[in-house]
């Protein structure tokens, strides 16, 4: 098997360019790489790291249509790169590969590429693929050929951009080059590269491969590395819950097999299912108003908290017939319940927000929005859990209800292997932060901390994106017989309902907070809040935090399982306890102007969160442009195109032939088969006519 010293010796020193050079390559590593062979039903791979990308050029040619042109393309073959300029290069390249290996559907070679979905839509028409594998639309999780090599997404892999990945290494020290290609400068086959150009495009392969190997030895093999960010987590608590050596597989299976869904229980649990809370206090938005003196709080990792705190669905569910708002009431103290409900002259109680989420009501009538929160209306539908009714409760009132499709579990708290392998995981993310030696243990078990939860809400049944030379509609499956598969599954180790009432605990937690501090509350998203007079509300704080260790403690003591658990330190020494409200930043300045849009300065400066906006390259422009950018983040406030980080993409799937002449002057035929173009867009931020009459009426009425 190839090495780590052979593999960091290729990548700091060797070049090549042409395809024509492949052979070379190929006899270079024959002998460094071992084929892992699998059983009948499965597919083998080759245990090599390989990587492809590409660079490309956007324009409009001479018959005024968008283009995207391929310029330049790298693939790794185990720490080697070969340089191209061609498509028919690239297809022969792959051939000799194919070829060389005697791969076919069988035996494979797998080569990642850092976002699959843009070198896919450029290179799809060139060979025959006899799957392609994708999670949401255009954005193929993987590709097979027909000649036995597989490309997959080495994004979805990481969940993060190139640089990040960099960063991410441990064995190796690739760092993402910046600024070397000028990406606004028109190039095409043709066009000369230089050797600090094609350093850059050949670091990006660099990068992959490096990825790819530590992640084959982290996983005993590059067949076992996982699809996605949450594949690794989800093994890791399979085994836990299983057994290593399936020795508990048995006993769970019993458990877990006794916990099933109907299809139309299953489609409740969609419409009830919520994730994180993001949204402003409207009167923080009103009048263009700048607050002082603010604070950040936030939870020690919110939603790995509620999964060993909270109890959930532990039985089949039960539907049942409400009657009465007593036996409404009685069912959502005794069990998880969840269930359509219909207010009749819903109605707020507080004005500092408000819970319910538009696009999860149906059938309003007359109702009155906030940034895309529903203050009231005169009837309204939801769906919403137990947890999700206390809350409601708090912030609305109403005239009449009406209750359908209420199913009720049994409540206990998950299974013991599984918060087990939570802890394990927080407490490997504590312990080995800032460790010297321990960087690989960190950065697996930090993404694993967070994925636990992905793991969990993970939709259970998935539109079909099919993919026969060209993207088909997408394909709804039978609900009946994925709702069977599930129950049946003999590899399951979760129950879908939990996920649904993860987020609602979490939600329940922020909105703890949101209550206590009512006027001084500015904003929240998911598991922070923003506040002034913190000074106020300490006892609540302190309050909150012994509570969520004393539940804490119920549910490790209910297992026999050790409470220091939750407690664990830094190499530091500092105390990292689970779940509490903890300091997470003091602002000078802060302003918002609803979910997902603020501003704020610290003792470093300022910064911003704008969804979709690169705040790397809007924050310098807005400094350079205005003395004070305060004053100018409000509606209408542009950003130009180059410094948005945003880019339009336009899909290309006709075939396009012209000349086009590149920034040298240099002109050259082209034909594309498929592509993209990209073009910067500006970024102008504004209020929606409904929210800007919604904070017009409220500061007139009470401010």
């Amino acid at each position: 098997m190839l090495t780590q010293a052979t593999l960091m010796s290729i990548l700091t020193s060797t070049i090549y360019y042409k395809s024509s050079q492949l052979n070379e390559v190929l006899d270079k590593v024959n002998g460094q790489w071992d084929l892992e062979k699998a059983t009948k039903k499965e597919v083998s791979y080759y245990n090599i790291p390989c990587s492809f990308d590409i660079e490309t050029t956007s324009f409009t040619d001479e018959k005024g249509r968008d283009t995207g042109l391929m310029y330049v393309w790298m693939l790794g073959v185990g720490g080697y790169c070969i340089v191209g300029r061609e498509w028919d290069e690239f297809v022969e390249c792959i051939k000799k590969l194919a070829e060389f290996f005697e791969t076919d559907k069988d035996k494979r070679v797998l080569i990642y590429v850092h976002n699959l979905a843009w070198e896919f839509q450029f290179m799809r028409k060139y060979f025959n693929w006899t799957e392609v594998f994708s999670l949401s639309p255009r954005t193929p999780v993987y590709a097979t050929t027909d000649l036995g090599i597989e490309f997959r997404c080495s994004l979805t892999l990481t969940g993060c951009g190139l640089a990040k990945t960099a960063e991410s290494l441990t064995m190796f020290k690739i760092e993402k080059l910046v600024g070397d290609l000028d990406y606004t400068k028109l190039r095409h086959s043709g066009t000369p590269l230089t050797d600090k150009e094609i350093g850059y495009c050949l670091n990006d392969i660099k990068i992959v491969m490096a990825l790819i190997y530590e992640r084959s030895v982290q996983s005993t093999g590059i067949r076992f590395i996982p699809l996605t960010k949450t594949g690794y987590v989800r093994e890791y608590v399979r085994n836990a819950c299983f057994g290593e050596d399936g020795s508990n597989y048995k006993g769970y299976r019993q458990f877990i097999k006794a916990l099933t869904l109907t299809p139309e229980e299953y489609l409740l649990l969609k419409r009830g299912f919520t994730g994180g809370f993001t949204h402003a206090n409207p009167f923080a938005v009103a009048n263009d108003k700048i607050w002082y003196n603010v604070r950040s709080y936030d939870f020690t990792s919110s939603y790995p908290t509620v999964m060993i705190a909270e109890q959930y669905p532990m039985s089949k569910g039960e539907r049942i017939y409400i009657r009465s708002i007593e036996e409404l009431e009685k069912n959502c103290k005794l069990y998880c319940c969840i269930f359509d409900i219909g207010f009749i002259n819903l109605r707020p109680k507080v004005l500092f927000d408000n819970y319910l989420s538009i696009s999860r009501c149906r059938n309003l009538e007359q109702p009155l929005e906030s940034n895309g929160r529903l203050v009231r209306a005169k009837t309204v539908v939801t769906t919403l859990t137990d947890v999700d009714f206390e809350i409601v409760k708090e912030m609305y009132e109403w005239d009449d209800i009406l209750i359908g499709n209420f199913y009720r579990y049994r409540r206990g708290y998950l299974p013991k292997s599984i918060i087990e392998a939570v802890l394990k995981l927080y407490n490997e993310k504590t312990v080995y932060k800032d460790v010297v030696g321990k960087e690989v243990e960190y950065g697996l078990a930090k993404e694993n901390v967070n994925s636990c939860y992905g793991m969990i809400v993970t939709d259970i049944i998935r539109p079909e994106l099919p993919y026969k030379d060209g993207w088909l509609p997408p394909v709804d499956p039978d609900l009946n017989e994925k709702i069977k598969e599930y129950n049946k599954n003999s590899r399951r180790f979760l129950f879908y309902p939990w996920g649904v009432w993860i987020t609602a605990y979490a939600r329940r937690n922020l909105f703890s907070g949101i209550l206590e501090f009512k006027g001084d509350y500015l904003y929240a998203d998911t598991d922070s809040i923003k506040v002034i007079n913190w000074d106020r509300h300490m006892d609540y704080l302190e309050g909150y935090n012994e509570n969520i260790v004393k539940k804490l403690y119920r549910s490790l003591d209910s297992y026999g399982i050790d409470r220091s658990l939750i407690h664990p330190k830094t190499v530091k020494g500092k105390i990292k306890t689970l779940g509490v409200w903890d300091l997470d930043g003091e602002y000078k300045r802060f302003k918002t102007l609803g979910a997902k849009r603020y501003m704020y300065e610290t003792d470093k400066g300022i910064n911003i969160t704008i969804a979709g906006l690169n705040k790397y390259k809007a924050v310098p422009f807005m400094k350079d442009k205005w003395d004070d950018p305060f004053l100018n983040f409000k509606e209408g406030m542009k950003i130009d195109g180059e410094y948005t980080g945003v880019k339009t993409h336009k899909y290309i799937d006709d075939e396009r032939s012209g000349i086009m002449t590149d920034y040298l002057g240099n002109t050259q035929e082209y034909t594309v088969l498929s592509g993209i173009h990209l073009s910067p867009s500006e970024y102008t931020l504004g209020l929606s006519e409904k929210f800007t009459n919604y904070l017009l009426n409220i500061t007139i009425q009470y401010m």
